[in-house]
């Protein structure tokens, strides 16, 4: 597929402005649906697009918590906030980790994810292996005696599509596999744990699975919503009951039942402990790479 990088850049400097706008407000004991709205009309308001539902994870919660429509949870401890922007279906995810609590642990712990990606950035390139990513990560996580979470990992990038070709692992996987030019999310996960996660309860995110045809008139009011807004992409429960109201979460439900949809769970790291993120988008090129979320 020939890939429009003028739109794949533009998406990523929106993102870089929607980080950055976010750093600025997000305050302990925030309601985080305040957060996910703030940041959601931000990228709107740039004449972008969520890419998926902001993700605001606390703690031992690795990844895929977003707040319902009436969420009644703060901003606290280790906040990991991951977010996307699109263009005409072109992505640029992104994440960051904020300590909301002053500790030097939670401080450290999000150190050595951000350490761990600027090592993975500057790895990877046209025709590297995928093991040699996974070893920067990790190597950076060990030398601050943490792990990295080794059953989530990075991924390719297509239009449309957010989780698409390879995985990039965060630890020596011992793939061979080599990197070809195309569009990337690298994102470590640090933990003080034993550096794997399972699923929690469900997030309220799903993913169009397929357009199967549904009886209910409100089901498929909701289905034909999704096909036309979102596509492969991510949404949410809080999405559509602002735009159809709470009927919107029966069509939901029935919308599950007749297997149009995936649902995604919450990720909570599997002995409970702490876990930080950062992630950046990059293009590799023939010649080169380009962070298009920095």
């Amino acid at each position: 597929m020939e890939i429009d990088k003028e739109k794949i850049l533009k998406a990523g400097k929106i993102a870089s402005e929607v980080r950055e706008y976010a750093r600025e407000f997000i305050k302990k004991n925030m309601p985080l649906i305040e957060i996910a709205n703030r940041m959601e009309e931000k990228i709107l308001g740039l004449q972008g697009k969520p890419a998926f539902p902001t993700c605001l994870s606390i703690d031992s919660t690795a990844a895929h918590a977003t707040p319902s429509y009436n969420d009644s949870r703060i901003a606290r401890g280790i906040l990991k906030i991951d977010f996307g922007v699109h263009i005409d279906g072109w992505i640029a995810d992104t994440a960051f980790s904020i300590d909301l609590e002053d500790l030097e642990e939670n401080k450290k712990i999000i150190r050595a994810s951000e350490k761990a990606l600027e090592a993975a950035i500057k790895t990877i390139k046209k025709n590297v292996q995928l093991k040699e990513i996974g070893k920067a990560i990790s190597r950076e996580m060990e030398l601050l005696n943490l792990n990295p979470i080794t059953n989530l990992s990075g991924h390719g990038i297509d239009r449309w599509i957010l989780h698409s070709r390879v995985s990039i692992p965060n630890h020596d996987n011992k793939s061979m596999i080599l990197i070809e030019e195309g569009l990337y999310a690298i994102e470590p996960f640090a933990t003080t744990g034993i550096g794997s996660v399972h699923d929690g309860k469900p997030s309220g995110i799903f993913r169009l699975e397929n357009e199967r045809n549904v009886r209910s008139l409100i089901a498929r009011e909701v289905l034909e919503f999704i096909i036309k807004e979102y596509q492969t992409l991510p949404f949410c429960s809080r999405w559509l009951v602002k735009k159809f109201g709470t009927k919107a979460l029966i069509g939901l439900k029935q919308l599950e039942e007749n297997g149009n949809l995936h649902s995604y769970a919450e990720l909570i790291e599997s002995s409970n402990s702490l876990v930080a993120q950062t992630e950046h988008t990059i293009l590799v090129e023939k010649n080169g790479i380009i962070v298009t979320t920095e």
